[in-house]
């Protein structure tokens, strides 16, 4: 096992990353007015130049009212793919970020149920679920006490039209996307956001063609992918966030089997999802009993699809497990291991690359990196 296997590239339709270390998105807020900033793309450039051959931005609204609000990470600055100055600013990270040597796409985000009424670009706008349930109460979750509602009953359920027009605002945004020079578009299917929401049983009671079992549950999110695969083409390719647990519920299980998982990543494959991006907060504890297959694994191995692991990489502690005693580690010899092994195809690493812009390069190398601080979270670096 040798470290240089992170280096070899990767292909995905018609896109060759560089090396197999990408960039986790992570909120920041630094978009006024939804616009990427010059110092945006000094960022975004820095994390390409040290090393990682994949950046996935930050959360990014879609061209729909009701995409942001507070969700318990601030709601102002955060940037969206639609209007002139935006595309234009994506279009310069996109420049600087391909001029180091990097490749980019853009994560297109709904914050659905977890949007606090009232709040955003667009106030008046009806925060959407799929069934009109936030979730269920009384679990453990990381939200302020004043972001969970009183009532898990927080509106009416999207009607059919609702439905159709939030589709067509991911489609609108994945075509910006293409027009601004991103090399792929991410899709937000986890942590409790819409997507989340229509896949997850607790939040999804529907009797429609857009509830029931967990196969009938992805039909929102395979229809969001289909359209966007039709809009965008044949060569481009398409990742997809999911996760287990939900910001309501740190312990909740999308899928308690594989055969489960599979029913609900299978149908996203068909529609046109490349690579399944697996959100832990350690990217190699074991999914499920009687197998030490991560998340990641157990994705890429009940699709066929490519998988990228996440959480917990060059750092000894998950995200929302506290900043206290966070210390940088270096446990990139794991990864290499079970990339090695084919259990999955890229490593996404976050906090980490933001304590140290060139993380990547000295992983590969194996030379020590700045420790990650938490005040890096709301700095330029």
């Amino acid at each position: 096992m040798t470290r240089q296997s992170l280096s070899s590239p990767l292909t995905i339709r018609t896109l060759t990353v560089p090396n197999r270390v990408a960039m986790s998105p992570m909120t920041r807020g630094f978009c006024p007015d939804g616009a990427p900033t010059e110092e945006v793309a000094k960022y975004y450039s820095r994390r390409a130049a040290g090393g990682c051959g994949l950046i996935i931005t930050e959360a990014v609204g879609i061209d729909h009212p009701s995409a942001l609000g507070d969700a318990g990470l601030g709601e102002d600055n955060i940037p969206v793919l639609h209007g002139d100055a935006p595309v234009a600013g994506w279009r310069r990270v996109v420049e600087t970020v391909h001029a180091a040597g990097g490749r980019i796409v853009p994560q297109l985000w709904h914050q659905g149920a977890l949007r606090l009424a009232g709040t955003g670009p667009n106030p008046e706008a009806r925060t959407l679920s799929p069934s009109g349930v936030w979730g269920p109460l009384g679990r453990m979750t990381s939200l302020a006490a004043g972001k969970v509602p009183a009532d898990r009953r927080i509106g009416e359920p999207m009607r059919e039209s609702e439905i159709d027009e939030v589709i067509e605002a991911y489609v609108r945004s994945a075509r910006n996307a293409t027009l601004a020079g991103f090399d792929g578009v991410a899709i937000h299917g986890a942590h409790g956001y819409l997507i989340d929401t229509f896949l997850w049983d607790e939040t999804n009671v529907r009797n429609d063609r857009w509830g029931g079992d967990h196969a009938q549950r992805t039909a929102f999110a395979v229809e969001v992918v289909r359209r966007i695969r039709q809009a965008i083409g044949p060569l481009v390719p398409i990742f997809f966030r999911f996760s287990q647990w939900k910001q309501q519920d740190f312990r909740a299980q999308l899928a308690t089997t594989p055969q489960e998982l599979e029913q609900v990543l299978g149908p996203l494959a068909d529609a046109g999802v490349d690579v399944f991006d697996a959100s832990v907060r350690y990217f190699d504890k074991a999914a499920y009993p009687d197998s030490d297959l991560s998340l990641a694994g157990w994705a890429k191995k009940v699709t066929g699809k490519l998988s990228m692991a996440v959480g917990g990489v060059g750092i000894n502690k998950g995200m929302y497990d506290g900043d206290k005693g966070v210390a940088a580690v270096d446990n990139v010899e794991r990864v290499v291991s079970r990339l090695m092994h084919g259990e999955f195809d890229l490593v996404a690493v976050g906090r980490a690359v933001l304590g140290d812009a060139e993380w990547a390069r000295k992983a590969i190398a194996g030379e020590a990196a700045v420790p990650f601080d938490p005040n890096t979270l709301s700095q330029l670096a």
